[in-house]
């Protein structure tokens, strides 16, 4: 086999482990409660993640909805371990006995459960974002966000008009 190609493809190989990597926007729907008027909500990356951010920083998040576009900051907390719905303590003893071919045994046992392990991650935060102009609208937004960065949120127009958003 050639040298040549086993030198390009280490070389290729070692530049590709330097390279950044890159993360992809998240892209979520958002939907007027009242109307059903639907618009698009883009998180740019790392906007999903817990950190103790500046929350005078710039936008990370963008949404259009009714003509309307809005730039804000979403902010998250540290996550939060959901439990599934039985996480009790279980404990429990056994004892039993028994003959065969003439031979009698006894037996006991204890054992001890510990609850299951949490399922999942779910962070909480907000976002508050606002148009741009003399008059600008805004939007205030409470946000559930899973480990996999996807997540729920319900939003609150300054006019009072409610938004769910999923992501």
């Amino acid at each position: 086999m050639p040298k040549i190609p086993l030198i390009a493809l280490g070389c290729a190989a070692l530049l590709a482990s330097c390279a950044p990597t890159y993360t992809a926007s998240t892209i979520g729907r958002i939907v007027n409660a009242s109307t059903g008027a639907e618009g698009t909500v883009t998180f740019l990356p790392g906007a999903l993640r817990t950190r103790a951010g500046d929350p005078f920083g710039g936008n990370n998040t963008t949404i259009v909805i009714g003509g309307q576009t809005y730039a804000g900051r979403t902010a998250l907390l540290e996550g939060v371990a959901v439990a599934p719905a039985s996480s009790s303590l279980n404990f429990g003893i056994a004892f039993g006995s028994g003959q065969s071919n003439g031979n009698t045994s006894t037996g006991y046992g204890v054992f001890l459960g510990t609850p299951p392990e949490p399922r999942a991650t779910l962070r909480a935060g907000n976002l508050i974002a606002k148009t741009a102009g003399a008059n600008p609208r805004t939007l205030s937004c409470t946000l559930q966000v899973d480990e996999r960065e996807h997540g729920i949120g319900d939003c609150t127009g300054n006019d009072g008009t409610r938004y769910v958003m999923q992501f």
